[in-house]
């Protein structure tokens, strides 16, 4: 089955936690901390691999999570660093933050890497925090949580050239006469559901890789049919082979699906407009064929050429090969994402800084503190000992967070909420 877009959640190994230790030696009756840090958390990485070809995999596993890092160990011993969480994907695919619609990564090439998720730093031993006033602290740290992130993964093959048309015009059967691709075929609309690659080799020993991608239909650029599906693989292509039924058997006038398929190109990504295309009139065996070819030119106007063959009896088939090849060529590789065309100038300007935390009142009365450093800070802190606790308090006051409860109305006794815990706000 081939599966060309999924949605997966990754998550990095968390840090590894710092401990409390001392030393124990004999002769040494007071010896100093020995607590180690905590191992890092393991990262997310995806890499391509050139022997896939969809995102079949990923359908039976949607959920990713890295190795975390080691607890620190006594005698100042670090943890062990979690392994790298290595995942395989196929070239073309685009990875996309399914929360913001940001495209993370484009990957293409054989071997390309990208980190998807960081794992989190170890947390620090108690030996981290020892000072002149303070030699023996009884506070280690736990480990940093790791990133986690919900991905969409969007294939997009990667050929040099793409069949496109409406459904029966023989583009399958183009692929499967220059090419040792082996395509189904049959006499009903939407037989390929989805995208076939074949090697063409010319008689002058060039070669491409031709696309049959599945048939379009009016509409597909807003989704109708399988539309954004099948659109979707013609963006990395290098030129477009549009692909025409000259003969009119099934009742459709040759000039409107012409002008009907560029229409959906352009409304669905107005670069597409650009690639070149080569327009084929196909299926010159049938004698309907040779009168509709006559007017479909005069159409279309002399500037747009067209190659005449039958995929059939194969006739035609070499002028047009070569005329692909000589376009692939000629052509360099499109950006797939717009980019911002007019230049830009850097603009200095004060911005006021945003608050590091926020408050909130709930339902319940209950005081709800929100914010990136805060909660990160919480996540880190052993509530099981006192000096940690303490320390916690007095980074809540440094960041201002204390007085900022009394400015909202907290009193001794008022619950204060941070992530899923309470506490009990205390003058």
């Amino acid at each position: 089955m081939f599966v060309d877009k999924v949605n997966i959640f990754v998550k990095a190994g968390d840090g590894g936690n710092g401990i409390v230790a001392y030393r124990r030696e004999k002769y040494i009756p007071d010896g100093g901390p020995a607590g180690g840090d905590g191992g890092r958390g393991a990262d997310v990485t995806f890499v391509v691999d050139e022997g896939l070809r969809t995102l079949m995999d990923f359908r039976y596993q949607r959920h990713f999570k890295a190795e975390r890092g080691e607890n620190g160990r006594p005698k100042n011993q670090h943890g062990r660093g979690g392994k790298e969480m290595i995942v395989r994907v196929p070239p073309g695919t685009t990875v996309i933050d399914e929360d913001t619609g940001k495209v993370l990564a484009d990957l293409t090439e054989e071997g390309q890497t990208h980190v998807v998720v960081k794992g989190g730093r170890g947390g620090r031993g108690n030996s981290r925090f020892a000072t002149p006033a303070n030699p023996a602290p009884e506070h280690a740290e736990n480990g940093q949580p790791g990133q986690e992130k919900n991905l969409t993964l969007e294939l997009k093959v990667l050929a040099d050239a793409g069949l496109v048309g409406f459904p029966s015009v023989g583009k399958s059967t183009l692929l499967s006469v220059v090419s040792a691709a082996k395509p189904k075929i049959a006499d009903y609309h939407f037989t390929t559901l989805a995208p076939n690659l074949g090697v063409v080799e010319t008689d002058d020993s060039r070669s491409f890789v031709m696309a049959d991608l599945p048939g379009l239909i009016e509409g597909a650029h807003s989704g109708v049919g399988l539309g954004h599906q099948f659109l979707r693989h013609i963006e990395r292509t290098r030129v477009i082979v549009h692909v025409i039924d000259m003969s009119g058997l099934e009742g459709r006038d040759p000039y409107e699906d012409y002008v009907t398929i560029n229409e959906e190109l352009k409304q669905y990504k107005m670069r597409l407009t650009e690639r070149p295309q080569i327009v084929v009139a196909n299926k010159m065996d049938i004698p309907e064929s040779v009168e509709n070819l006559a007017a479909f030119r005069e159409q279309v106007g002399e500037d747009v050429q067209i190659f005449p063959i039958s995929a059939v009896t194969k006739k035609g088939l070499r002028d047009l090969l070569h005329a692909i090849v000589d376009k692939i060529e000629t052509t360099g590789e499109f950006p797939l994402y717009d980019e911002e065309e007019q230049e830009q100038r850097v603009l200095y300007k004060y911005e006021k800084q945003e608050a590091p935390f926020k408050i909130t009142r709930d339902d319940d009365g209950a005081y709800i503190v929100e914010g990136a450093d805060i909660e990160m800070a919480f996540k880190m802190t052993d509530f099981n000992r006192y000096d940690s606790v303490r320390r916690f308090s007095r980074k809540m006051r440094q960041m201002g967070i204390d007085d900022a409860l009394r400015e909202k109305g907290a009193e001794n006794g008022d619950t204060v909420r941070i992530l899923r815990y309470e506490f009990e706000f205390v003058e």
